[in-house]
């Protein structure tokens, strides 16, 4: 880390001024000696102080925990439909904030128990991962999406749904159940079955079989963060 600096040039000298001080009496050599003037002690400490002063301290360092860099992704993903409203500078301030987080993840998140239980899809890079068609550009004008969800069963079933509002008034949410394998300390791979739609009284489902790897890059009892196979970056909070 580079420090700021600039200095100020002493003289390396001092001119004293004199005083003279002669006798009352004629004498054929005048006394005279010089005494030192001690304002000038005080004047090269007030500059040297100057000096000391004009110095800009080094910039200290701060280290960041996990608790501000948490506090900062989930504030920055706040209110932003799951990543939809945000711009793309904010998605790469998420990004870099995600980033710092990981270098805290515990080794071989996949065996972390933690893992298990309720989340919320909060932000996700790319508005189709989760959802599919239904949170696309065109399936936004029709559905309006309530919350999204990951659940995550021991030993090995994943249940994920997005709940929605279709048409403005009917109420409906497409679900996905798959199975979990673990591919090494930190990828996972789902294999879900077919899509199950409800939308108002009608359930049904259609489609074929999908396919997820994603990578756990970071895992507490509240946040978990996740990266797909084609770069999505998912960030899960886990519900109340």
């Amino acid at each position: 880390m580079a420090t700021a600096g600039s200095s100020l040039t002493i003289a390396s000298s001092f001119s004293e001024p004199r005083t003279q001080i002669r006798t009352s009496k004629r004498s054929n050599l005048p006394l005279q000696f010089s005494i030192p003037y001690k304002a000038d002690s005080r004047r090269r400490s007030r500059r040297l102080g100057l000096v000391v002063s004009s110095v800009s301290a080094p910039k200290v360092e701060l280290r960041t925990g996990p608790d501000d860099l948490i506090s900062s992704l989930l504030s920055k993903v706040a209110n932003s439909d799951g990543g939809v409203t945000l711009s793309p500078e904010q998605h790469k301030e998420v990004s870099q904030v995600a980033g710092e987080l990981q270098k805290y993840c515990v080794s071989e998140p996949v065996k972390c128990p933690l893992i298990f239980g309720d989340w919320d899809v909060v932000y996700c890079s790319r508005p189709t991962s989760p959802g599919g068609g239904y949170r696309s550009v065109i399936g936004r004008l029709f559905f309006r999406t309530k919350e999204m969800i990951q659940g995550i069963d021991s030993p090995d079933i994943v249940r994920n749904k997005v709940s929605f509002t279709a048409f403005g008034f009917l109420d409906g949410d497409v679900s996905l159940t798959g199975k979990l394998k673990v591919l090494d300390s930190e990828w996972v791979q789902v294999i879900f079955d077919p899509p199950e739609l409800k939308v108002g009284s009608l359930e049904f489902k259609y489609g074929f079989e999908s396919e997820v790897k994603l990578r756990i890059t970071y895992i507490d009892e509240k946040l978990r963060l996740g990266l797909g196979s084609r770069g999505s970056l998912f960030v899960f909070r886990r519900r109340q």
